[in-house]
């Protein structure tokens, strides 16, 4: 598959009155043509300000200390405000988490969604209205073109979403960035907006990059998964790697997080512990303190990426040769196999 980004040992620090809070550690991963990537860890963990360094979106106390963001031969770190407007919106979009937030209330969802197609494609307003009509409908609104004259506060949040989703699609974009795009949703639409997005991205074959706290939202809908710890990655691998044969205690923890339909509420799991303070950063494994399996050396050094399949990576001392063999615990086994299948 052609590459289509690739963000190579980024390092993002933001200055607070409390000191430099080093967000993201050296992350690396890459894109490919027409695939969806999921980015997935706890709130705190980098994903979105990975994602708004790729949309040149960083806040202004942000510093990029170190790293490269490659997209179509030019480094996004490396533009300026000029070039960033012309890929920014128009080769790569982004869909937020609220949509009602992300919507002018004072203008027709119609209008909204021709100012991209005006500024980026340069169409004539009659040939515009027409692609927002086609677009509208293309994401499932029903009647669109009496809904082109419709205000956002006139239509459910699934709609809002649906819309929101049409303007990141109206200057056919490259790369579509899913911010948790179901957070603000029921339970309901969430599973009809994902499986809107993974038709959408069958249909258009645009490159997804979503993301989620939740792995059990793009458990069917991701091709590759990216597991964010602490301003890092610590596993990265096919999808079916990261769900049946995952290796890091941390993705086994988001794993087994996600409730299933036997899950009583008084069961529900949550991964003991905080994130660490990265201000002050720990020198070891930022997980150790949180893990069940945790060695001396977790406390000591940062552990490499130890290489699973030519696919899969792991950022873990459990991984190295005279480590003890430990494998998913067999619960979670079963719990998994359980939200892959068609009844969850």
């Amino acid at each position: 598959m052609k590459k289509i980004l690739r963000v190579n040992d980024l390092r993002i620090s933001f200055k607070t009155n409390s000191g430099n809070v080093q967000a993201i550690r050296g992350v690396s991963f890459n894109l490919f043509k027409g695939e969806t990537l999921a980015i997935v860890g706890e709130s705190g963990s980098g994903k979105s300000v990975t994602t708004k360094a790729i949309m040149g979106m960083l806040a202004n106390n942000a510093t990029v200390e170190q790293g490269s963001i490659l997209f179509d031969g030019n480094d996004i770190l490396k533009l300026t405000k000029r070039e960033l407007t012309k890929i920014r919106g128009s080769r790569i979009s982004m869909i937020f988490q609220d949509p009602m937030t992300s919507l002018n209330p004072t203008m027709t969802i119609g209008k909204q969604i021709m100012e991209s197609m005006l500024e980026h494609r340069k169409m004539k307003r009659s040939d515009a209205k027409i692609k927002v009509i086609e677009l509208l409908d293309l994401v499932g609104i029903e009647s669109p073109s009496k809904r082109f004259k419709s205000y956002p506060h006139q239509l459910s949040g699934g709609m809002r979403q649906r819309v929101v989703i049409a303007i990141a699609l109206a200057s056919e974009p490259d790369i579509l960035i899913a911010d948790e795009p179901t957070t603000a949703l029921d339970v309901t639409i969430q599973s009809q907006i994902l499986e809107l997005i993974k038709e959408l991205q069958m249909k258009l074959k645009i490159s997804i990059i979503f993301i989620t706290h939740d792995l059990g939202v793009v458990a069917n809908m991701a091709d590759r998964v990216a597991v964010m710890y602490a301003g890092k990655i610590v596993e990265y691998g096919l999808s079916d790697e990261i769900y049946y044969d995952s290796k890091h205690p941390y993705t086994w923890g988001l794993l087994a997080s996600v409730p299933d339909m036997s899950t009583k509420v008084d069961m529900l799991y949550s991964i003991p512990g905080t994130t660490p303070n990265l201000i002050s950063p720990p020198v070891g494994d930022a997980f150790a303190y949180r893990s069940e399996h945790t060695l001396k050396i977790d406390f000591e050094e940062q552990p490499p990426f130890f290489k699973v399949s030519d696919t899969h990576y792991v950022a873990s001392w459990l991984l190295h040769e005279y480590a003890p063999k430990i494998e998913m615990p067999e619960h979670l086994q079963r719990r998994i196999k359980l939200m892959l299948s068609e009844e969850y």
